[in-house]
């Protein structure tokens, strides 16, 4: 069995455990079944979510114009379905034209629709838009936004269309126009972000050898500073994987700035730890709120922010550690993202932790048998960690991150 399957596998265990016993609740209700969840169209002038489109719990910042000679115009993918009518007034088939993420949500939609209202289809009004007919920050310049309507033009729909493409997973969706409504999404690096949280290459960590690392040059089998989830103390802790890594991508971070003069870049929807013990998401820290720090190897203080910017930076890097914990630029912070429980993440993490466990001893033993005098001087960390860790998010955090949205509340989870 490969390495992948053994991880899922005692992922679903442990998923299935959680489920058992939550339905061995008392009474009849643990056993009860959901009817089907009822649908309420929006108002004229209604947006979900109710906050407005460029903030990050909607669709998110707009990241600049595409045009036909930029290299992300090669990343919009044209749409064909016969489930939905391209009103193309421009006659260009720019309409077509959208992100990946985009494209997808239309055609979840324009199901829904046909199953709403049978013989109707979807229809796309605005899409990818080249002329500048919008505002500046508009969306549509990126093949992140369309505009949408029912064939029938029947303007009573509008209200339930909207509800749909919310159901169908837009990011911002609103009843913008008697004659049309407006859906917007995320951008393709944010959604990256959405799976793994992260710090940029040049933040550094201290290894157990004495050296500051920056975290472009460390490697899975380093011991790095951390925090112990039992005691709360600091600890040297193994580097097990990376949950992300790309040199090459760029990313919305927020730049974190300390009285001490500490800094921290990292992703909006990473935990950070404060000083009463709890965690929480970057995005929800304000100024004067206090952080916690390591003075040296075994002290630990608190700092109070001064200053948050939002900024851009090129590569992301998120080391798990055996503790769960990391110490960066002298700050404490999770490995873990999205979940709003540093608890519920390290307990989800633990088929990752067994299966390391695992093949060390394996590879242990493996060398004892071969080669019995080295065996015992090799460090089977270091051997194990020699290759390269793989460009993108791990497919485990994925799941489990995707997961997350049906298994735990959806207060816990960004």
């Amino acid at each position: 069995m490969s390495l992948k399957w053994l991880v899922l596998t005692l992922f679903l265990v442990l998923v299935g455990l959680s489920g058992w016993v939550r339905g061995c609740g008392p009474g009849r209700g643990a056993f009860k079944r959901r009817g089907p969840k009822k649908l309420t169209p929006l108002v004229f002038k209604q947006h979900v979510p109710n906050v407005p489109e460029h903030t990050l719990t909607a669709s998110g910042a707009a990241e600049g114009k595409v045009s036909k000679n930029d290299s992300r115009f090669r990343d919009l993918q044209p749409n064909y379905s016969g489930d939905i009518v391209f009103k193309d007034e421009e006659g260009t088939g720019a309409d077509r034209l959208m992100t990946g993420r985009c494209n997808e949500k239309l055609n979840t939609l324009a199901i829904s629709v046909m199953n709403q209202w049978p013989g109707i289809k979807l229809v796309v009004i605005e899409g990818w838009d080249e002329e500048g007919d919008h505002a500046p920050e508009s969306l549509h310049y990126e093949g992140r936004a369309v505009d949408i309507m029912t064939s029938d033009r029947e303007k009573s729909k509008l209200g339930m269309l909207a509800r749909l493409a919310v159901e169908a997973g837009f990011d911002w969706v609103f009843y913008e126009s008697r004659n049309h409504i407006h859906c917007s999404v995320k951008s393709e690096s944010s959604q990256a972000a959405k799976y793994g949280g992260c710090f940029t290459g040049e933040s550094t960590v201290l290894t157990s050898t004495g050296v500051q690392r920056p975290l472009s040059q460390l490697r899975v089998g380093e011991s790095i500073l951390a925090t112990d989830p039992s005691t709360k103390k600091l600890v040297f802790s193994e580097v097990l994987l990376f949950l992300d890594y790309d040199p090459t991508q760029n990313r919305q971070f927020l730049h974190i700035t300390l009285k001490s003069g500490r800094t921290l870049t990292v992703t909006p929807n990473h935990l950070v730890s404060l000083t009463d013990g709890r965690t929480v998401f970057a995005e929800t820290l304000v100024v004067n709120q206090k952080l916690l720090v390591s003075d040296s190897v075994e002290t630990l203080n608190e700092d109070i922010i001064i200053n948050i910017t939002r900024v851009y930076r090129r590569g992301v890097y998120a080391p798990l550690t055996r503790a769960g914990t990391v110490v960066v630029n002298g700050i404490v912070a999770s490995c873990y993202a999205t979940v709003d429980s540093q608890d519920i993440a390290h307990y989800a993490f633990m088929p990752l932790r067994l299966v390391w466990n695992v093949k060390l001893g394996l590879y242990r033993v493996w060398t004892l048998l071969n080669k019995p005098l080295e065996g015992w001087k090799r460090n089977a960390a270091d051997e194990i960690s020699k290759k390269q860790p793989d460009v993108g998010v791990h497919w485990y955090a994925k799941v489990l991150y995707s997961a997350a949205t049906y298994l735990i509340p959806s207060r816990l989870h960004s």
